[in-house]
C-alpha cells in the first residue's frame, strides 16, 4: 500500500474525528447532550487502552507470555472498589471544582502551590515518554503498512499526524475557559475511537485464530511443540506470583491516577450513578480487547518465524503477509485510534496542570500582570493552555525522534505507570485519613519519585550511553547494594516490580512519618475534614470553610469580571448573595462570598492559582492560629481570661444578632398579616356586595321578566364562583406556606404536562384570537413532580399571557429545552410588558398588574393597580415550583412583552 494512500486514510480518519466532535458540540449547545449516558462514560474510560494495548500487549506477550494479562486483571479486580474510592473522588472534585490529579493533591493539602508544581512535574516527566511511544506506534504502523521507512524532517508523516492532533486537541480540549466544563465533543471522539480500536483488534484476532489457524487449541498445540516458545507461555517458578501482584497493583492505581484517566473518569463525569454500569462495562471491554492477545502473540511467533518482524507490529504485519491489505488498514486505523485517544486526553490534562499549577501561579498574584491583562484574562488563560499543548506535543515528538524509538512500547508504558503510582499514598490517604498532612505528602512524593527515577530512569540512561554501565553491574562506588535494578540486594523481583516495591515503600513510610511528626496548618486541617467527610459537607461546603480576612465587594466583582465578563460576574454574585440572604450593598464581602469566588476561579485556573488571586485582593490575615496559641501560652492566666472574654463576647454578639433578626421577622410578619387581612377583606367584600345588591333587586321585584331574572341569577352564580375561587386560592396558599401540603411526586414527562395545559387554555386563546404556538426540544425529559400542580402553574402563566395580549394580534410562544441538568419551560408573549421594578413584586400575595402608561414614555406597562383576578396566581405558582426544587422568574421590558421561565431539575436515570 502506497505511503500517500496511508497518509490520506490517516487524515480522513482524523477529519472524521473532527466532524464527530463538532456535531456533538453543536447539539450540546442546543441542549441535546449525547454523552450523558453510562455507556458513553464506560467507553470513555477505555482510553486506558492506548497503542500500548493495541500493539504493545501483543509484543509483550510474545516475549514474556501471559504476564501481560496482569495489566488488565488489575483494573478488573479494582472495579468493585470504585463506588467507594472513585465516587468519593468525583464528589470531592465536583464540590471543589478540581480539574486534575495535581490540582487534587494541591487542594487536599492546604491548596499548596508547591505540591501542585511537584505533582505536575512528576506527571510531565513520567508521561512525556508515554506520549512519545504513542507517536512511535503511529509511525511504526505507518511504516509497516506502507512498506517504507519513515524519514525525518518535513518528510516525516508522523510529524504531520502530530500537527493534526495538536489542532484537534486545541479546538476541543482548550476551547472552554472553565476546566470543569464538559468537553462533549472530545469525549464523543474518544468513545468513537474506543469502538474502532475494539472492532479492529477483534477482527485481526478472529482472522489469525480462525482463518490462519483452526482455533485457539490449534495455536496452543503448535506452540507446545516448540520448546523455546513453550517456555514463554508458562508460569515462571519463583517470579510469576510476585510479579503478577505488583503488575496488578500498578494497573489498579493507573486506571484512576493516570492524568487521562482522571480527566475522563472524574473531571468529565456527568453523574456519579454512571459508575454503576462502568464497574462491569469497562472490565467487559478489557476482556474483549485482550481476548486475542495471546493467540495473536503465539500465532505471530509461529507465522513470522525467521522474518524480520517486530512482535509489536504483528497486528498489522500478519494480515499484510497473508494478503489482507484491507484488514491491515483497519488494524492500522485501530492502532491510530488507540494512540490518538490517549494523546488527546493526556495532553489536555497535562496542559491544564502546567497552566494551573506552574505557569499561572507565577503571574496571577502580581497586580501589574492583572492590570495589563485587564478584562481579557479569560483569553490569556485559554491561549496559555493552547501554547502548552503545542509544547507538550513538540516535546513528545522530540523525545520520540531522539530516544523513544529505541524502546519497546510496553517497557516505556510501565515506567509511566510506576510514576503516577507515586500519587497513591497522598490521594488514598488524603480521602480516608484526616491526619495526613502537607509535610507527609511532600516528603512521600519526593522520596517515592526519587526511588522511581533511580531504579527505572537511570538504567535507561545507562542503556543510552549517558551514564557508566558500572552503575548497573557493580553499583555506584562499587556498592552492590545500591545497584538500581537490585536495590538493597532485592533480586527476587524483576526490575519493574522491585522499583514499584521500593518506591511505594519509601513513599508510604515518608507520608506517615511526616504526617505524624509535623502539625497541620489550619487550612490543611480544613481541607482534610472536607475531603474525608465530603458526603457530610457537600451540601454545606461554603459554610464549612473559614476564609480569614476581608476584601472589598467591588474588587471581588472586578476579579470575576476579568475572567467571566461584567454581566456574568455580577449575576453570579447576586444569585449567591440572594440564595444565602447576604447583603448586596455591603462594602466588604462576607467570608462566604470570598470562598464562593475562590471556588468559581478554581474551575478556571486551579485551586492554587485561585487561592493566590483571592488572597491578592482579600487581605488575608497572615497570623496563624498556632502562632496565636503560642502567644497565649506565655501566661496561663492571660490565656484563660482571653478565652473567656472571647467566648462571652461571641455569645453576646450572637444572641444580639438573633434577637435583632427575630424582631425584624416579627415586625415583617405583623405587617404582612395586616396587609393580608386588609386585602382578603376587600376581595371578599366585592363579590358579597354584588350578590347582596342583585338579591335585593330580585326580592323587591317579584314581577321581573324571566330574561332579567336569569341575568341577575347568572350574576349571582358568577360572583359566587369568584368567591369560591378566592377562598380556594387562599386555602391553597396557606397550605403551601405552612408546609402542610405535600406534593404527590412521580416521574412525569414535561411534554405531556405541557400538552394538557395547552389544551386547557386553547379555547381561551381562540376566543381572543391570540396565536398560541409550542416548541418542545426535549419533550421526553423526565422530572420528579406533581402532575396536577405543575399543570396548574403552566395554565396560570399561559392564561396571564392571553389576558395581557391584544386581541387578534397577540402571539404566545411556549418552549421547552434542556440545559445542563435542568429542563426549562418558557412562556413568551408580545403583550404590554412589565416594568423591571415589579419583576419580583408580582410574585407577592395579592400583588396585581394592569395596563398603565409609563411616566416617561407613555408606553403601556403592567403596574400595581387592580384588574380582574385575585392576585394569588403567581404567588401560588412560585410556591409550587419551589416545592419541586425549581425556580421561576420573569424577563420583560415595557412594551416588549414578557417571558416567564420555569427551571426544574431533570430526573436522572441510571
Amino acid at each position: 500500500m502506497s505511503s500517500l494512500t496511508v497518509l490520506v486514510c490517516s487524515l480522513l480518519y482524523l477529519c472524521t474525528l473532527f466532524l464527530i466532535a463538532y456535531w456533538v458540540e453543536k447539539r450540546s449547545r442546543a441542549g441535546k447532550s449525547l454523552v450523558n449516558s453510562p455507556y458513553v462514560y464506560a467507553l470513555s474510560l477505555a482510553v486506558y487502552c492506548s497503542a500500548w494495548t493495541f500493539y504493545g500487549s501483543v509484543g509483550r506477550a510474545a516475549s514474556a507470555g501471559i504476564e501481560v494479562m496482569a495489566i488488565y486483571i488489575g483494573p478488573t479486580l479494582s472495579a468493585p472498589l470504585w463506588w467507594i474510592v472513585l465516587r468519593k473522588i468525583i464528589r470531592i472534585c465536583k464540590v471543589q471544582r478540581i480539574t486534575s490529579i495535581a490540582d487534587f493533591v494541591s487542594a487536599r493539602y492546604g491548596k499548596s502551590r508547591t505540591l501542585g508544581v511537584l505533582a505536575t512535574l512528576i506527571c510531565v516527566g513520567g508521561l512525556i515518554p508515554y506520549i512519545s511511544i504513542q507517536l512511535k506506534a503511529v509511525g511504526d504502523g505507518f511504516r509497516l503498512l506502507s512498506g517504507q521507512t519513515i524519514s525525518g524532517g518535513i518528510g516525516d508523516q508522523t510529524l504531520y499526524i502530530t500537527l493534526m492532533l495538536v489542532l484537534f486537541t486545541i479546538l476541543f480540549g482548550a476551547r472552554k475557559l472553565e476546566a470543569t466544563e464538559r468537553r462533549e465533543g472530545m469525549i464523543a471522539a474518544i468513545v468513537f475511537e474506543s469502538v474502532v480500536k475494539l472492532v479492529a483488534f477483534l477482527a485481526v484476532g478472529i482472522f489469525v485464530t480462525f482463518w490462519l489457524f483452526d482455533g485457539p487449541a490449534d495455536i496452543f498445540g503448535r506452540v507446545a511443540a516448540v520448546p523455546e516458545l513453550q517456555q514463554r507461555f508458562v508460569l515462571r517458578p519463583g517470579h510469576t506470583a510476585t510479579d503478577w501482584f505488583w503488575y496488578s497493583l500498578l494497573s489498579m492505581l493507573a486506571i484512576v491516577l493516570l492524568p487521562r484517566q482522571f480527566q475522563v473518569a472524574v473531571v468529565e463525569n456527568v453523574d456519579e450513578k454512571h459508575l454503576d454500569k462502568a464497574m462491569w462495562l469497562l472490565p467487559l471491554y478489557l476482556f474483549l480487547i485482550t481476548l486475542f492477545v495471546l493467540p495473536l502473540a503465539m500465532g505471530g511467533q509461529l507465522l513470522m518465524s525467521g522474518l524480520p518482524a517486530e512482535a509489536d507490529g504483528y497486528v498489522v504485519s500478519v494480515p499484510l503477509k497473508f494478503g489482507q491489505p484491507g484488514l491491515a488498514l483497519l488494524a492500522y486505523l485501530g492502532g491510530l485510534s488507540a494512540a490518538t485517544g490517549m494523546i488527546i486526553v493526556e495532553t489536555t490534562a497535562l496542559s491544564l496542570m502546567l497552566t494551573n499549577n506552574v505557569i499561572l501561579p507565577a503571574f496571577v498574584g502580581k497586580a501589574n500582570w492583572q492590570n495589563r491583562s485587564g478584562n481579557s484574562l479569560s483569553g490569556v488563560v485559554i491561549n496559555i493552555r493552547r501554547v502548552t499543548i503545542l509544547g507538550l506535543f513538540l516535546l513528545s515528538y522530540l523525545y520520540y525522534r531522539t530516544v523513544g524509538y529505541q524502546y519497546p512500547l510496553v517497557s516505556v508504558g510501565l515506567i509511566s505507570f510506576a510514576a503516577v503510582a507515586q500519587f497513591a499514598p497522598a490521594v488514598i490517604g488524603g480521602i480516608f485519613w484526616k491526619r495526613g498532612t502537607y509535610t507527609g505528602a511532600l516528603l512521600g512524593l519526593i522520596a517515592g519519585t526519587a526511588v522511581w527515577f533511580y531504579t527505572l530512569i537511570v538504567p535507561t540512561l545507562v542503556t543510552a550511553g549517558l551514564l557508566p554501565e558500572t552503575l548497573l553491574t557493580t553499583g555506584p562506588w562499587e556498592m552492590g547494594w545500591l545497584k538500581p535494578q537490585a536495590l538493597f540486594g532485592l533480586t527476587t523481583l524483576d526490575p519493574l516490580s522491585q522499583s514499584v516495591f521500593w518506591s511505594l515503600f519509601f513513599n508510604i513510610a515518608a507520608y506517615f512519618w511526616g504526617s505524624l511528626n509535623y502539625a497541620q496548618s489550619t487550612r490543611d486541617y480544613n481541607q482534610a475534614v472536607l475531603f474525608v467527610d465530603i458526603f457530610r459537607y457537600a451540601r454545606n461546603y461554603d459554610s464549612a470553610i473559614v476564609w480569614k480576612g476581608r476584601a472589598l465587594s467591588k474588587d471581588l466583582q472586578s476579579l470575576l469580571a476579568s475572567f467571566f465578563g461584567d454581566e456574568q460576574a455580577k449575576r453570579a454574585l447576586q444569585r449567591y448573595k440572594q440564595r444565602n440572604q447576604l447583603s448586596e450593598n455591603a462594602r466588604y464581602a462576607d467570608p462566604r462570598v470570598l470562598t464562593f469566588v475562590e471556588k468559581l476561579l478554581s474551575g478556571v485556573v486551579g485551586t492554587a492559582s485561585a487561592r493566590i488571586l483571592v488572597a491578592s485582593i482579600g487581605q488575608e490575615e497572615p497570623i496563624k492560629v498556632d502562632e496565636v496559641i503560642e502567644i497565649l501560652k506565655t501566661t496561663q492566666e492571660l490565656k484563660t481570661v482571653n478565652k473567656d472574654l472571647k467566648r462571652k463576647s461571641s455569645d453576646l454578639e450572637h444572641l444580639t444578632q438573633q434577637l435583632s433578626e427575630a424582631n425584624e421577622r416579627l415586625r415583617l410578619a405583623d405587617q404582612q398579616k395586616d396587609e393580608f387581612l386588609s386585602t382578603v377583606t376587600h376581595e371578599v367584600r366585592t363579590p358579597i356586595t354584588s350578590i347582596r345588591a342583585v338579591s335585593e333587586i330580585l326580592y323587591d321585584n317579584p314581577d321581573l321578566d324571566d330574561a332579567t331574572r336569569r341575568q341577575f341569577l347568572g350574576t349571582v352564580i358568577k360572583e359566587t364562583e369568584r368567591l369560591t375561587r378566592l377562598i380556594n386560592q387562599v386555602l391553597d396558599l396557606e397550605r403551601l406556606e405552612s408546609g402542610r401540603y405535600k406534593p404527590e411526586l412521580e416521574p412525569i414527562r414535561i411534554g405531556e404536562v405541557l400538552d394538557d395545559a395547552v389544551e386547557s387554555v386553547s379555547r381561551l386563546a381562540d376566543e381572543k384570537a391570540v396565536q398560541l404556538t409550542v416548541t418542545s426540544l426535549c419533550r421526553d425529559a423526565l422530572v420528579q413532580g406533581d402532575r396536577d400542580r405543575l399543570m396548574q402553574v403552566l395554565i396560570n402563566l399561559m392564561a396571564n399571557a392571553i389576558k395581557f395580549c391584544d386581541a387578534s394580534v397577540g402571539k404566545i410562544h411556549v418552549e421547552t429545552l434542556c440545559r445542563d441538568e435542568n429542563v426549562l419551560v418558557k412562556v413568551t408573549d408580545n403583550g404590554i410588558g412589565i416594568d423591571p421594578i415589579y419583576h419580583e413584586l408580582i410574585f407577592d400575595k395579592f400583588f396585581q398588574t394592569q395596563e398603565h402608561p409609563a411616566a416617561a414614555s407613555g408606553t403601556l406597562v403592567r403596574t400595581a393597580a387592580k384588574p380582574k383576578g385575585s392576585g394569588l396566581g403567581l404567588a401560588i405558582s412560585r410556591k409550587i415550583i419551589e416545592l419541586h426544587r425549581g425556580t421561576i422568574h420573569v424577563d420583560s421590558q415595557p412594551g416588549a412583552g414578557a417571558t416567564f421561565t420555569i427551571q426544574l431539575p431533570l430526573l436522572t436515570q441510571s
